[in-house]
């Protein structure tokens, strides 16, 4: 019997027991219809919302062209709403799906936290430790002061810089290294060079201030801290990422060479400007083309691409606190909970964690993830098994306007799957 089987057999009886004067019954099975009309069961326990407030959101604009195609996940503790809408590739009328490739920039920096988050809970690395410990260039290190003429002037480091600050942004070093350059053909963060060459350039280089006395966003921070994890593992650092992460949790089309089959069906990039059509890219300045070249060297700040289903079991084990909906555990609660979740940067600096956004202070409202330069965003409330998910590939966003219809979307759905708690209770259903 199918699920619309089951709502007429259950709608004759709800119509029976509605004759009886019981009252109780009455709004047992008033509540029973309720609950049906609001979710139906669906593979590995996840429940369909069987609402459509994102589509519902955005369609206008998709309808005029402004947006080309986007993928939104709502999801509250066991409720899922889904929603893909328009064109992986506008051109070709390619529907966009949950299996197509994208590029997710900055979200990168997660993965390479949750690597370091491993080794100190293996006790092979501290927060606190001396980079220089594991990476001796870094022992000496020199500030910029000032520029004119084309001189420059330095002092030497006074603060030691900590594993704790190249992941959190706090460790002065510049976006990128100079070999990383945009304006460079086969540069980028994707080019240039590995990662242990990124982290000897820029220990070469001078930084921009104190080490922990600032921030400043830094992809190069990132990856001297993927430069450590090389030091201590003795394994590249994209090799420890798959066999510790990316395997174990069953992403298997993630990876920082793409295959020319995943390619010829990747969510295409595309700049939006005010009531016009999205405009088709051939590609941006910091992610060139050829994509999975020999000029294309993993990246631990930016640069590793995946799907939207791949992206879901990476951020449910975040929230699920280390462990994968596959059952298979990453990290322990507490690591999660004490370093990844929580900011760990100096209470006046802003919430970061370890390559991931994170409130200064945890509690049950606390939201945690990243977002990347085309646009992509996830989310994560732990305590309240609450998640978003956002896939666009904008490169130019002069012109955003379903932002406030998706934030309208979003209160929606989380009000009315929160809403369903007592009449999952009421019904026995699981999570």
């Amino acid at each position: 019997m199918d699920v619309m089987d089951k709502s007429v057999n259950f709608g004759v009886q709800i119509h029976h027991y509605l004759q009886l004067n019981n009252p109780i019954m009455k709004k047992l099975f008033l509540l029973l219809a309720l609950a049906l009309c609001i979710s139906v069961t669906a593979k590995d326990g996840v429940r369909e919302s069987q609402t459509s407030f994102a589509r519902e959101a955005l369609q206008p604009y998709v309808d005029r062209g402004e947006l080309a195609g986007a993928i939104n996940v709502f999801y509250n503790d066991g409720v899922q709403e889904t929603c893909c809408i328009g064109y992986a590739d506008v051109d070709k009328k390619r529907p966009i799906s949950m299996d197509n490739v994208f590029m997710q920039c900055s979200q990168t920096k997660g993965f390479c936290g949750v690597t370091i988050a491993k080794l100190v809970e293996e006790g092979k690395l501290s927060l606190d430790d001396p980079v220089s410990k594991y990476l001796p260039e870094f022992n000496e290190l020199w500030v910029l002061d000032g520029e004119k003429d084309g001189v420059r002037t330095l002092h030497k480091a006074k603060n030691v810089l900590t594993v704790r600050m190249v992941l959190n942004h706090t460790g002065g070093f510049p976006f990128e290294i100079s070999a990383k350059r945009s304006d460079v053909r086969g540069g980028g963060w994707s080019g240039g060079c590995p990662i242990r060459q990124v982290a000897s350039v820029a220990a070469g280089s001078p930084i921009m201030f104190e080490p922990g006395t600032r921030d400043l966003y830094s992809n190069t921070g990132i990856d001297i801290g993927a430069a450590i994890v090389e030091t201590i593992t003795g394994m590249k650092w994209e090799n420890y990422l798959k066999q510790e992460v990316l395997d174990p949790l069953g992403m298997k089309s993630t990876w920082f060479w793409p295959t020319d089959k995943q390619l010829k069906n990747k969510i295409e990039i595309y700049d939006t400007k005010k009531d016009s059509p999205a405009q088709w890219r051939f590609e941006a300045d910091w992610e060139q083309r050829p994509y999975n070249d020999s000029h294309v060297f993993a990246s631990a700040g930016a640069g590793l691409w995946t799907t939207a289903n791949d992206q879901l079991k990476f951020y449910k084990m975040l929230m699920n606190l280390g462990l994968g909906d596959n059952g298979v555990r990453i990290l322990k609660e507490e690591t999660v909970k004490s370093i990844l979740a929580v900011s760990t940067r100096p209470s006046n600096m802003g919430g970061y964690s370890l390559g991931l956004t994170a409130p200064v202070e945890d509690n049950e409202d606390a939201w945690f993830g990243h977002g990347g330069a085309w646009g992509t965003n996830c989310s994560i409330n732990w305590h309240k098994k609450q998640l978003k998910l956002w896939v666009v590939q904008i490169c130019v966003a002069e012109w955003r306007p379903w932002s406030e219809a998706m934030d309208k979307a979003s209160e929606k759905f989380f009000s009315q799957t929160t809403n369903t708690k007592d009449i999952d209770a009421f019904t026995g259903r699981t999570k």
